[in-house]
């Protein structure tokens, strides 16, 4: 059972054949097992998973089943939970924990779920490898030389080594995606304002969403169906989101009728050959099920990664100045006056990228540059945005690769901040005109999972998940996991 989807754990569970105790052993003794090699967990509970997985049998004899009775999920840490440490796997906020739940984890409580521990990411989700964390990288199961992608990195090798059958991440500019397809799984981002970002830490605002990394389409469906919703608590919550069948869009077996749109501009030079053929065949596959493929052009998809590194630091440098240690994490030793304990614990409790990050935002923000950066970054934000616009005048959806690349090898682009960046260059885009954005394994590139990306007009994920389960039922990509953790692949 380690490798099973949600939906099949659902499925034995309801039937009586396990129990949520069962379940949590289960994947807490996988944890213990090969938690140390992966260094994909930052915080586990036991006794707390346990108690959560006895209430729900408890629950469910007394009430029947709620949509996620006694499923276990992975929360990444930035999450903000009552129980445990909510770090952000930064140093400046070692010893903080929150004194709420996000909104998220009251809903997957509400639900019945069984939280089992905060995964391990990039330090306030500033990076693109896992790499910058405070508690040390986390390895790639498919290959533990390797990165699993960023910052949700600990959410995607979690899930892909079925520690967890299922994870929430966050995604800024890829961060679900781009680790889901490094690691042969399943990440939704739906549209910008559908889930509630209340509790969770801020990095960029105009930026950030949640959502969920999974074995399969219908488990993000059936998470997404619990998490999405209006927060009143959440001045970026949508109230009037349309509404939709989650688990009905799953059902699609086709692809009939289809437009699926196809980018010229993200299939370029600087693409592993592996990756494009991977792609490539997949669309030729969608083409078997039904589907119609349009060439497309979104003209100024070069320009995304340049404006989304003059927004998102701009937005990290005003979220991040609220750590000032005078009220929680870190503080530094013996400060001679109060300017000196400001600047000695932030210089001490941030790492060098997120260092980088609000210096390049304060400079985009000041005085005299305003105009120039910040102001201009927005106008090619916009035009991106028109060019999706334009694009879905003619097709349904928009599919394209997720990375360029394959997983890359632990510490090969850390002294290269640039270089790094390119690496959510096919996600960043999504991310700037609040588009939903779905990652699902659609092959491999020398033993390493490959990722194809979906996009959708805001607020039809339900096209976004019909796409991908007809793609899902078709193949069997997904199927596939990691050897050295109980599977073969």
């Amino acid at each position: 059972m380690p490798f099973s989807s949600l939906s099949h754990i659902q499925d034995r569970l309801n039937h009586g054949e396990t129990t949520a105790i069962e379940v949590a052993k289960l994947y807490l003794d996988r944890i213990t097992e090969h938690n140390k090699t992966l260094n994909a967990f930052v915080h586990i509970d036991d006794e707390h998973v346990l108690a959560q997985a006895k209430a729900s049998d408890t629950y469910r004899a007394e009430h029947g089943a709620r949509a996620l009775e006694g499923l276990p999920i992975a929360i990444k840490d930035i999450f903000c939970t009552q129980h445990g440490p909510t770090r952000c796997c930064s140093k400046i906020l070692e010893g903080f924990e929150a004194p709420y739940d996000a909104h998220v984890i009251t809903k997957l409580k509400e639900a019945g779920a069984v939280l089992v521990g905060k995964t391990n990411m990039d330090e306030f989700a500033m990076g693109s490898s896992n790499e910058t964390s405070a508690f040390g990288a986390c390895h790639n199961p498919w290959d533990t030389s390797r990165i699993p992608g960023g910052s949700s990195g600990g959410s995607a090798s979690a899930v892909a080594a079925a520690l967890t059958p299922a994870a929430l991440g966050t995604d800024t500019g890829g961060s679900i995606r781009q680790p889901a397809s490094l690691t042969g799984i399943t990440g939704l981002k739906p549209t910008y304002g559908r889930v509630s970002r209340r509790g969770i830490i801020a990095f960029a605002s105009s930026l950030d969403q949640a959502g969920p990394m999974t074995r399969n389409v219908k488990d993000a469906a059936m998470i997404t169906s619990v998490i999405s919703g209006h927060d009143a608590g959440d001045a970026t919550s949508v109230a009037d989101a349309p509404e939709l069948d989650w688990l009905g869009a799953c059902d699609k077996k086709d692809m009939k009728g289809l437009r699926i749109g196809v980018p010229k501009e993200y299939f370029v030079e600087g693409m592993d050959a592996e990756v494009r053929a991977s792609v490539e065949n997949a669309l030729k596959q969608c083409e078997d099920l039904g589907a119609e493929l349009i060439d497309i052009s979104l003209p100024n998809t070069n320009l995304a990664v340049a404006a989304y590194y003059v927004i998102a630091p701009s937005e990290a440098s005003a979220n991040l100045s609220r750590y000032d240690s005078v009220r929680f994490g870190h503080r530094c030793k013996n400060p001679e006056d109060l300017l000196d304990m400001y600047t000695r614990s932030r210089d001490e409790g941030f790492g060098a990228e997120v260092k980088r990050r609000i210096l390049t935002g304060a400079f985009a923000l000041s005085s005299g540059y305003y105009d120039a950066y910040y102001l201009k970054a927005q106008q090619v934000r916009t035009l991106i945005s028109q060019d999706f616009k334009d694009a879905f005048e003619k097709v349904d959806v928009i599919a394209t690769p997720t990375s360029p690349i394959t997983a890359f090898k632990l510490g090969e682009k850390t002294d290269d901040p640039l270089t790094m960046y390119l690496s959510d260059i096919y996600t960043i885009a999504v991310n700037l005109a609040g588009l939903p954005g779905l990652s699902q394994p659609c092959g491999f590139a020398e033993g390493l999972p490959v990722g194809l990306q979906w996009i959708a007009p805001a607020w039809r994920e339900d096209v976004l998940l019909g796409a991908a389960a007809a793609y899902e039922a078709a193949t069997d990509w997904h199927t596939k996991v990691p050897t050295g953790f109980g599977g073969e692949s």
